[in-house]
């Protein structure tokens, strides 16, 4: 059996729809499904059972959880950059993961393979840079509560030794299909589409520095599809270890993302400039771009997807259509 904690959500629905393309249905998918829509990524996919986060942690700490367990993808989390209840996060994203990762290092001898959804939030404004050596992971300085519980946890996972033996993904701005319930957590990708049907333009943050034109700001942008191909490639590789970022290894502009969005669509850009909030101003990062030597050194070969080709697919086979990923 695998285990998939957050397996509603999505990356880890996009991660379960990959193991039904490879006939794998044995899946224990783990979340906690509340009030909103996520519960409609499940729709389409094979899976053994579901059980709710509170009650799999009980499993968990009493040790209930029938068969062999062959991995686990602990991508269960509260993903909000913007959440503020630091108590919560450190339950939720800290607490929580530590529990899981030592429960699977105890059982069956250890030989549970842990792959766990660390983040980019971690490398804060982008000043110390981008590597994810976990050597130099203590000069990391998150500009969010959320950053920092994964930062929590990647620096406890390499004091206890366990990095040694489990990996931590540090994932870059993913989007892409099964998304759509994420509200203010959505990709640009996904709200640009959305502005593009109501009004045919869409509208980016001035730049506040002179050295970046008005939506020129870059981030390392990854097509789900890519981001969840790297997440398997350690489930088919378990003697590798550590921490490795999961992006596209190239950074491109907003302006750049928003002309592909208009170019699937088949329209021509439209776009507006307009006053970034004060209150995310001094926080603003203008620059991300993911170091992906590391994974390559690994093994990792595969060609990413560029960014047009993968918004064209998204638009194109997704949005317009209102479809779901599938495993079927």
């Amino acid at each position: 059996m695998i285990i998939v904690t957050g397996g509603a959500g999505f990356i880890g629905s996009a991660v379960i729809a990959a193991l039904n393309r490879r006939q794998i249905t044995d899946i224990l998918v783990v979340d906690h499904l509340g009030a909103d829509e996520k519960w409609k990524n499940l729709r389409n996919l094979s899976f053994a059972d579901y059980v709710e986060k509170d009650d799999f942690l009980e499993m968990v700490v009493e040790d209930k959880l029938p068969g062999h367990i062959e991995a686990v993808f602990h991508l269960g989390a509260c993903s909000s950059t913007t959440e503020t209840n630091a108590s919560y996060l450190i339950k939720n994203n800290y607490e929580y993961s530590k529990l899981l990762a030592q429960w699977a290092q105890h059982r069956q001898g250890g030989n549970i393979r842990f792959i766990y959804a660390s983040s980019a939030a971690t490398y804060g404004d982008g000043s110390a840079g981008f590597s994810d050596d976990q050597d130099k992971i203590e000069n990391l300085k998150p500009l969010n509560m959320y950053g920092y519980s994964k930062q929590l946890f990647d620096l406890w996972a390499r004091r206890t030794g366990l990095l040694k033996k489990i990996v931590g993904l540090k994932y870059f701005n993913v989007f892409g299909p099964n998304e759509y319930h994420k509200a203010d957590m959505r990709s640009f990708v996904l709200k640009a589409f959305e502005q593009i049907n109501a009004a045919d333009k869409v509208r980016l943050f001035k730049s506040y520095k002179s050295e970046y034109a008005d939506g020129e700001q870059v981030r390392d942008f990854i097509y789900v599809k890519d981001a969840v191909d790297m997440a398997l490639f350690f489930l088919d590789n378990p003697k590798i270890a550590g921490l490795f970022n999961i992006g596209a290894g190239r950074a491109r502009s907003w302006n750049d993302l928003v002309k592909a969005v208009f170019a699937a669509m088949g329209k021509k850009p439209n776009i507006e400039y307009i006053e970034m909030p004060e209150s995310i101003r001094n926080q603003y990062q203008y620059y991300t771009c993911a170091d992906i030597t590391k994974l390559r050194k690994a093994g990792y070969k595969k060609q990413i997807t560029s960014l047009e080709d993968a918004i064209k697919d998204y638009v194109q086979n997704y949005l317009q259509k209102g479809q779901y990923l599938t495993g079927i």
